[in-house]
């Protein structure tokens, strides 16, 4: 096995398809539907997407060519390096060989361009003038700024109340790609003004500021809507992080044991396991980490049922596991994993066992962080340091079973933006939340009842 502290390739060797899982899969995922149980079809998406994002949507292809012009686009950050955390292991002292595949390095600072790029593309390419999306913590904000500009789009951005506020410096950057950027929920939507009916101090969701952004793409002819996470195609484009770790590991001779990623809608998860998985459907012995916030644990603690993806109900439903449209997770630092749902292929390879959640307080995660950042040098988000907790303390467990294996992070995004969230941890502010089952068990009740 090559000894190399980091591993790019050129880019040449970058991936030019996206892997498209839902092809391997052993049996059709339960479909997208209307509230009325019908299959959403074509026409129920076409008001907020364009046609070739909603033909990706349904593919059952396996291989999707990616456009010249995404590929250029990719070229300003990509590929990006597979980096051998060799500091971290000797402070652990750990036989555990641990990686990170480093998605921090993009223009936006997180994976969330892998998808922007592409989406923005295809809206342009359709004659679409301007974007409107969701953003948590700012990283999806961030990437759709940038990815419209690079096309020459407008772009509208509701920002997580909570988020809007700790972070102003994601909000700037958005406003510096040339975004708007407003505070969800809004006066400026329907769907915005009767949550603020019920409660003028809402902290938001991601649910909330989704039904903001669907509607603003509905109600306008020349604007569309664009999701940084969840749904298939999201999930298809981050599949060139997992495609080319899988080169990198090839290039010095070794194989993941593991594989950790945090999950909030599911998008960087997907993207560095979903090209191994089929390799586990095959046999081979590697697992699946899906680390969630214990402040919002919808992999561990939801219910396996269909619901709708936003407060409003104003998209179609899908199978997931899910705390309720209607939940309000707590304001913590990692926002953009407050989220009522996930990923419908990342939820039912959960439930078929092909891949393990597990969820972790904020404090534990921050104290990872701050190690992996005095190891490494770089400074994690709130996000990701949820897979460095859970990759630190599998390499916890080689050290006490002396067995050595191979941890791979996926290192979403960096934190220069989350400094507040630091001093919050560094100066003993920060607290852990407890999640409230009650809550959870309320917005379960009104989930639509559909099997």
């Amino acid at each position: 096995m090559a000894e190399l502290n980091k591993v790019i390739l050129s880019e040449k060797d970058m991936p030019k398809e996206w892997y498209n899982i839902a092809a391997d899969l052993p049996e059709p995922l339960p479909p997208i539907i209307r509230a009325d149980g019908v299959p959403a079809g074509p026409a129920d998406f076409a008001p907020v997407f364009p046609m070739e994002i909603i033909k990706q949507e349904v593919s059952t292809q396996k291989w999707i060519p990616i456009p010249d012009e995404v590929i250029s686009a990719y070229k300003v950050w990509r590929p990006s390096p597979l980096c051998r955390a060799y500091n971290l292991e000797k402070r652990l002292k750990t036989p555990a060989r641990i990686y990170y595949k480093n998605e921090s390095v993009s223009a936006a600072g997180s994976h969330k361009l892998n998808t922007a790029i592409p989406q923005a593309y295809y809206n342009k390419a359709e004659g679409v003038k301007r974007m409107a999306t969701e953003t948590g913590a700012g990283q999806w904000g961030s990437a759709m700024s940038f990815a419209t500009q690079f096309f020459g789009l407008k772009c509208t951005v509701y920002m997580v109340r909570v988020s809007f506020d700790q972070k102003p410096y994601r909000r700037f950057l958005m406003q510096t790609y040339g975004a708007e950027v407003f505070a969800s929920p809004s006066n400026l939507t329907h769907a915005g003004q009767e949550v603020l009916k019920k409660d003028p101090k809402s902290l938001g969701s991601l649910g909330i500021a989704i039904s903001e952004a669907v509607e603003d793409a509905a109600t306008h002819d020349d604007t569309k809507y664009c999701l940084g996470s969840v749904l298939n195609h999201v999930c298809m484009h981050q599949t060139i992080i997992g495609l080319e770790i899988k080169k990198q590991m090839e290039l010095i001779g070794d194989y993941p044991d593991i594989i950790a990623a945090c999950v909030g809608g599911g998008s960087n998860f997907a993207g560095a396991v979903f090209p191994f998985v089929a390799d586990k459907m095959k046999g081979k012995d590697i697992r699946f980490l899906a680390v969630e916030p214990a402040a919002c644990p919808t992999l561990t603690k939801g219910p396996y049922r269909y619901d709708f993806g936003d407060e409003a109900k104003l998209m179609p439903l899908a199978k997931m596991y899910t705390l309720g449209h209607n939940f309000m997770p707590s304001g913590i630092h990692a926002g953009g994993l407050r989220y009522h749902g996930d990923s419908p292929i990342v939820s039912y390879l959960v439930n078929k066992k092909l891949v393990e959640a597990r969820s972790y307080k904020q404090i534990p995660c921050f104290e990872a962080a701050v190690l992996f950042a005095k190891s490494e040098g770089l400074l994690p988000a709130p996000e990701s340091s949820h897979a460095i907790r859970a990759a630190i303390d599998e390499a916890i467990i080689c050290r006490e079973t002396k067995k050595e294996k191979a941890i791979v992070i996926n290192l979403s995004g960096h934190g220069h933006f989350d400094l507040s969230a630091y001093e919050s941890y560094l100066s003993g502010k920060m607290v852990d939340v407890e999640f409230d089952e009650k809550d959870m068990d309320r917005c379960i009740k009104e989930l639509p009842d559909i099997k």
